[in-house]
């Protein structure tokens, strides 16, 4: 969830890539130890790509500029490819960079089915809908932070690809819902809501590394995750910060407490999933 009122630093940032080789390593995960979200190729969703069998990693994907985690499975390769919610209905194309010399660049399409999400109409403090001069500065740092964490590729770490619910509570269908706060149209909603009281704790969902961690102007107290190949998740809103940037988390692992800091109406848990750096739905991910 970028910050409405201002977009000067995401415009200049350009992807982090983080423990990325030459050789394009491939996954830690065996091939029968895999089970894969949903493939739902609309804007918000998840496209699941293949790229062949064979027993070496098929290279390296790319869409948009930001590299696409790849994993091997019983059916072969496969690449799991986030779609923006700015995605546009129908042809899309990623590009396969193979590892080996001379070979060239392989591109791949698949298609974006529309989806028209619903508007939702909320009520906060006037300076979190319309922010001050004085607060754009601030604005402006907060969200070059987020874009650095929300970026990073760690090839080292293999992310999982279904989790539980960081935090029990009833889940709002607000994903992709176009905001409009005190009446000013915003950007829209790009993670799912949890309600549940303050001071509820938080469960990190899947193994990773803190990235990033602070008090930001819209999201409140904020936890990045990284947890491998371009896989993020962020927790917004929160009372209390329970870990630090570095430390290493496990599944079940606190990270802090539920909340109502920043830009919000009441507690709950903003849950947000990046994956490729677009922010896709969290429900893709989850066990039913």
């Amino acid at each position: 969830m970028r910050p409405d009122s201002v977009g000067r630093a995401w415009r200049v940032l350009t992807p982090l890539i983080v423990s990325m080789s030459l050789g394009f390593a491939a996954p830690a995960r065996a091939a029968d130890d895999v089970t894969l979200p949903r493939d739902t190729r609309m804007p918000g969703g998840i496209a699941i790509l293949d790229l062949g069998a064979g027993a070496e990693s098929p290279g390296a994907v790319y869409y948009g500029g930001y590299r696409a985690p790849i994993v091997r499975t019983a059916d072969g390769w496969k690449a799991i490819v986030g779609i923006p919610l700015a995605a546009e209905p129908g042809r899309q194309t990623v590009k396969l960079v193979t590892p080996q010399t001379g070979d060239k660049d392989r591109t791949i399409a698949f298609t974006v089915a529309p989806k028209t999400y619903a508007t939702q109409n909320l009520t906060v403090e006037p300076r979190k809908a319309d922010p001050l001069p004085e607060d754009l500065k601030r604005i402006d740092a907060e969200t070059a932070r987020t874009e650095r964490a929300l970026a990073t590729y760690t090839e080292s770490l293999s992310p999982t690809w279904r989790w539980t619910v960081p935090v029990p509570g009833e889940r709002s269908d607000s994903y992709g819902k176009r905001r409009v706060f005190n009446g000013l149209p915003r950007k829209p909603h790009s993670g799912m809501d949890i309600a549940a009281p303050t001071g509820t704790p938080i469960r990190n969902p899947a193994a990773g590394r803190v990235v990033e961690t602070g008090d930001f102007f819209f999201n409140g107290n904020t936890v990045f995750i990284d947890h491998g190949q371009g896989v993020l998740t962020m927790y917004c809103h929160l009372s209390r910060i329970d870990v630090k940037t570095g430390d290493a988390v496990k599944e079940g692992d606190v990270l802090g407490l539920v909340g109502a800091t920043g830009r919000v109406t009441g507690p709950h848990l903003h849950w947000g999933v990046s994956v490729n750096r677009a922010m896709v739905d969290p429900e893709l991910l989850l066990g039913k």
